[in-house]
């Protein structure tokens, strides 16, 4: 049996992918902030989860529920997703964006490491297991009004792979998922068109097919990779002229 440890599964892309490995008989453990969210979700789902309701932040309540995730399945996790994270607007000219600014970072980036640590070295001793870090398209470039959620997924892209050159001897694949516009929660706020916008269903089908070949990096959907490939190889001029009336997510 597959065993998948999957944290912000109470939500979102979490929630589905939890969905799409429930039905195909994984044991899953699953983390999210909102314990009764968590709970209900835990209920719906076939087989018997092992829920941990923390916030993802708490690196050393993280790493208890890795133990015990561990301990259950007799030292083995075959996949492990890092999927907690948090977007709104922010301005740095405004001080009070700095907290909003920090939680973006330690959810994104900082709570993605504090994730895979507890789970590496049984993955070395197995000699396989896959990481999978949920990056964005947002990480491409820079986006007015966005200069953390953006910042913290750049960065996740880029420890990821960072991570995977670490480990490549080792028989582990670090896979590094950046999603497009995908219908949850987080996007429905957003006050503007969201092309190539995918159901999270979808998401989770397409994401689960890469982490099991051990892709190492893409970008779900595919239309939005080329849109990626293009707004990283502008000039600067030109994706400033494009970009800078571009609408923003709210502020918090």
């Amino acid at each position: 049996m597959t065993t998948v440890f999957i944290t912000g599964a109470s939500s979102g892309l979490g929630r589905a992918l939890a969905w799409r490995y429930a039905r195909a008989g994984a044991r899953l453990g699953l983390v999210a902030r909102r314990g009764d969210a968590l709970r209900e979700l835990a209920d719906a789902l076939p087989g018997e989860p092992l829920c941990y309701a923390l916030d993802v932040r708490d690196r050393d309540a993280l790493h208890a529920a890795a133990r015990d995730f561990l301990a259950a399945n007799q030292g083995r996790v075959d996949v492990v997703i890092a999927s907690a994270g948090i977007s709104v607007g922010t301005l740095t000219e405004h001080a009070e964006d700095f907290e909003v600014f920090k939680a973006i970072v330690d959810t994104n980036l900082l709570a993605t490491v504090a994730t895979f640590e507890p789970f590496i070295q049984p993955m070395r001793q197995a000699g396989a297991g896959r990481l999978v870090g949920i990056a964005s398209v947002a990480g491409m470039r820079g986006l007015p009004g966005a200069g953390a959620y953006s910042s913290s997924k750049a960065a996740v892209i880029s420890y990821c792979e960072s991570l995977r050159l670490e480990l490549a001897s080792a028989g582990v694949k670090v896979v590094t998922i950046a999603p497009g516009y995908i219908k949850t929660a987080m996007t429905e706020k957003n006050p503007y068109s969201m092309p190539f916008l995918m159901e999270a269903d979808d998401f989770a089908a397409r994401a689960q097919v890469a982490i099991e070949r051990g892709v190492s990096y893409t970008v779900i959907p595919w239309q939005m990779g080329i849109v990626a490939r293009l707004m990283r190889g502008l000039p600067n001029w030109v994706y400033d002229r494009a970009a800078h009336n571009a609408p923003r997510k709210p502020r918090r």
